[in-house]
């Protein structure tokens, strides 16, 4: 039995971070109902050049597990068809901007009169509540508002643009959020409305910085660089695109570093004597690296260090994660069927728990509306007539 079985998600979310919420919990056991309509169906369902082919690739990987029904929001007789399966459900969540659930009839004040103990997740720009409330926002957004793009990038470069592993990082924090919430009202029975601000999940991610700020020191963008350790970065091998990632710390680290890389020469510069010598002077020590790098087979120059005891690794591209051996027997990525009926590769849920059955991804891209008869059928007790009456309607549509 896997950890949220017997959860039902009536899953509002559109786009990409709340959307990664729900089928992180779906991965968990949930049964996650999407909930879109004809008339406007989540954007991602487009076609778009991302991830190496032109379908709707991020729709396929966070839509991955979940069921779909049409439901026309815009009738006031599909917002009472929306309270009933919400009134079926656990957890309901939303990622439209602030208000829009409120004014369809739907906020949590609404939903709660159909089911008390209801556990909603609303993520948005910046919250529900404040002077920035109304801003729209997508993944880029974020990261700059909240100050992670500012501390991303080059030194001599400007701040780096953040996009789906945005949205991923506040989708996944939403998701604990409402596994809190399900605890609280195991223990309590009381539901809960969790307000999730995505510009406040990229600023969590920088703690140290506004840290480091409110005692009146100064941070900038490091790129590659460590704040301690040199040599530290990525560097070039003889392959193309082929980069070799190396951190070394200690002066033994270093003293093992250079007899492993023939780079004797460095341990006798004074500049590079010491720790604080290499970090100060890294500069002219990524030129050395860099240069002995070039020369080198990225395989084998990690299977040197990392048997000497560096910290070395090859910078994996995709197809070195999807092929890799050890996370396709952890479960870490599987193959799915996606919306154009062709296999791919997934990536599962990151974790695993003891006397449990294994998160994973058990169903592929839905097409719209494909499980209305289970859903509007077998839920919600609706008979093919009228089913068939509200289709004629557009309401469910």
């Amino acid at each position: 039995m896997k950890p949220l079985e017997g959860v039902r998600i009536a899953d509002f979310t559109v786009h990409a971070a709340g959307p990664f919420c729900t089928h992180m919990l779906s991965q968990l056991g949930a049964e996650c109902i999407k909930i879109e309509s004809a008339l406007r169906p989540d954007i991602f369902r487009k076609s778009h050049a991302v991830y190496g082919r032109n379908g709707p690739a991020s729709f396929d990987q966070v839509a991955s597990n979940k069921l779909s029904i049409r439901l026309n929001m815009k009738h006031r007789d599909g917002v009472a068809l929306a309270k009933r399966l919400v009134a079926v459900s656990d957890v309901a969540a939303e990622s439209f901007r602030a208000g829009v659930m409120t004014r369809l009839g739907l906020g949590y004040d609404d939903l709660r009169q159909v089911k008390p103990d209801l556990v909603m997740v609303s993520v948005s720009s910046s919250g529900q509540t404040g002077p920035d409330s109304h801003f729209a926002g997508y993944a880029p957004l974020f990261g700059a508002w909240g100050g992670l793009g500012y501390l991303s990038g080059y030194s001599d470069g400007p701040p780096m643009e953040m996009r789906h592993v945005m949205d991923h990082s506040v989708g996944l924090n939403a998701a604990l959020a409402v596994m809190a919430a399900l605890h609280k009202r195991r223990t309590t029975g009381e539901g809960s409305h969790i307000d999730v601000a995505a510009r406040e999940v990229a600023s969590s991610l920088v703690g140290e910085a506004l840290m480091a700020v409110s005692v009146g020191g100064q941070v900038e963008r490091l790129g590659n660089d460590d704040y301690i350790r040199a040599p530290h970065g990525l560097y070039a091998t003889n392959t193309a695109d082929r980069w070799l990632g190396i951190a070394v710390g200690s002066d033994n680290e270093w003293r093992t570093f250079v007899a492993v890389t023939g780079l004797a020469a460095l341990a006798a510069d004074p500049r590079f004597r010491n720790a604080e010598g290499r970090h100060a002077n890294r500069r002219a020590l990524d030129a050395a690296v860099s240069a002995w790098s070039a020369r080198q087979d990225a395989e084998d120059a990690v299977e040197r260090l990392q048997r000497a005891g560096i910290a070395a690794h090859i910078s994996w591209n995709t197809h070195d994660l999807v092929t890799d051996p050890h996370l396709r027997e952890r479960g870490a990525i599987v193959d799915v069927v996606d919306s154009e009926g062709g296999a791919r590769a997934a990536v599962g849920f990151p974790g695993r728990f003891s006397g449990s059955d294994a998160a994973s991804i058990t169903r592929g891209t839905p097409k719209l509306g494909e499980h209305e008869d289970y859903v509007y059928g077998e839920l919600l007790g609706m008979g093919r007539r009228e089913i068939d009456s509200l289709v004629e309607q557009q309401i469910i549509y």
